[in-house]
């Protein structure tokens, strides 16, 4: 019966032995949704010593992740015993009982531990997506800090440190962090994050800024205008307009901007002709 299920499509196999409604997982970020489903499904099977981690603990905290993990991470204080799942990493280390929490019924990191192990095992731009949008949604820098201080030459520390002082509470976005880290690999300063606007429209919030330079810059997620209704862009180009009209000047970012690096880079020379930019190529990978 549920082979023929599988097989027809009704339900999904998201590790051995599990299995969900393959309407679950009818979203629009269906990669996000399957890991989700993985880890609930081993979240039910996980021994009391047994915690949800890394970018697993990023995913039930609702946090973006630069990529979709395709295994489940745990942290467990003992050595695994031989033949455990492939579809589980497990990290062997000691947690303090500050570092865990329940969420949605499973033991998982806390926030700020979710943080230091992202910091620690992803790039720093993987890092620094999961430690802004931990940090606004109330995770302390501070602590983050400490629990780095607690590590000394453990792999991954210096990067991890790296991406705790790149981290920025003010992205409201992973699209928003991302833009941010180009920009400074770019050689720009780093930049103000959400920088109010007076015009005579009432005021704007730009997603960076740097105020001395009088400019902004702004990602859309949403990809270009031509892609977007007529009221959208209608309105965006009045906002704009408003902006220009109190001497600002308008960086506008999309996706593909971060997919060229080197076109978005001539576009910030040209924006920013009298503000000698110092590349640093390798600073955020």
């Amino acid at each position: 019966m549920v082979a023929g299920l599988v097989r027809d499509g009704t339900w999904v196999r998201v590790r051995p032995g599990a299995f969900v409604d393959a309407t679950t997982l009818e979203v629009a970020d269906h990669r996000r949704a399957l890991a989700l489903a993985r880890i609930a499904a081993l979240g039910t099977q996980l021994t009391a010593d047994t915690v949800l981690s890394h970018t697993s603990a990023a995913l039930l905290w609702g946090l973006p992740t630069l990529r979709t993990p395709t295994v489940t991470h745990v942290v467990q204080h003992f050595r695994a015993r031989s033949g455990a799942s492939p579809d589980v990493v497990r990290h062997r280390r000691d947690l303090s009982p500050d570092d865990v929490v329940v969420l949605h019924g499973v033991r998982v990191t806390s926030l700020e531990r979710t943080v230091v192990d992202c910091a620690m095992a992803e790039s720093v731009r993987g890092g620094v997506v999961v430690a802004d949008a931990a940090l606004r949604r109330g995770a302390d820098r501070q602590r983050c800090a400490r629990l780095l201080a607690s590590m000394p030459g453990r792999r991954g520390v210096v990067r991890a440190r790296l991406t705790l002082d790149l981290a920025d509470d003010g992205a409201e976005s992973a699209g928003e962090s991302l833009a941010r880290l180009e920009l400074v690999e770019i050689g720009l300063p780093r930049p103000q994050t959400q920088v109010p606007v007076q015009t005579h429209l009432g005021t704007f919030w730009a997603d960076l800024g740097w105020p001395a330079e009088r400019v902004l810059a702004e990602y859309d997620g949403r990809g270009k205008y031509a892609d977007q209704p007529a009221d959208v862009v209608i309105e965006e180009k009045r906002r704009e307009d408003a902006l220009l009209d109190q001497g600002w000047r308008l960086l506008r970012l999309t996706k593909e901007d971060l997919a060229r690096p080197h076109v978005l880079a001539a576009r910030v020379r040209r924006t920013f002709p009298s503000l000698r930019l110092t590349p640093r190529p390798a600073l955020t990978h």
